[in-house]
């Protein structure tokens, strides 16, 4: 894999985890909780968001996640 690929597959990550954390701290997780979630991506996004929307709390919401 050329130095270019490599370079463009690190940014594309990079954009997915800013999306996904932007995603979940609109959905009302605090910046720490979102960063963490974000960076996992065996994390369902969906599920993270739709949990808080059902009105599970947070600390519940991350029991269930990780």
């Amino acid at each position: 894999m050329s130095t270019a690929n490599v370079t463009e597959t690190v940014l594309e990550v990079e954009l997915v985890e800013q999306w996904r954390l932007d995603t979940l701290e609109r959905a009302g997780y605090d910046a720490e909780s979102a960063a963490v979630l974000a960076a996992s991506p065996e994390v369902d996004l969906h599920l993270a968001v739709s949990l808080l929307t059902s009105g599970c709390p947070v600390a519940l919401a991350l029991q269930i996640l990780l």
